[in-house]
């Protein structure tokens, strides 16, 4: 499902316009977007928490060269699906 599919979705389940789902939807991702980059946790109860984590840096192999390299520290953002959710796929 792409964000198309997922938009048309929303908006027949919620009874919305396309146009008021693809605001919706988009708002969404914007909130969740900008409570991450501000260090947050997002909640939502019953389908997952999403939450920013700090990957050290490491010493990693080119796998041309064979070389030793440096990979940077850096941030990722990462989900962890709830209770009901993970019942739901089962």
């Amino acid at each position: 499902m792409n964000k198309t599919d997922l938009t048309n979705a929303i908006a027949a389940k919620a009874g919305l316009t396309k146009v008021d789902a693809k605001k919706a939807l988009d708002a969404t991702i914007d909130a969740i977007t900008e409570a991450l980059k501000a260090g947050e946790k997002v909640a939502l109860i019953g389908f997952g928490t999403f939450a920013v984590v700090e990957r050290e840096a490491r010493q990693g192999v080119n796998p041309r060269s064979g070389e030793a390299i440096e990979i940077a520290a850096k941030k990722l953002a990462k989900f962890k699906a709830g209770a009901e959710l993970d019942a739901a796929i089962q």
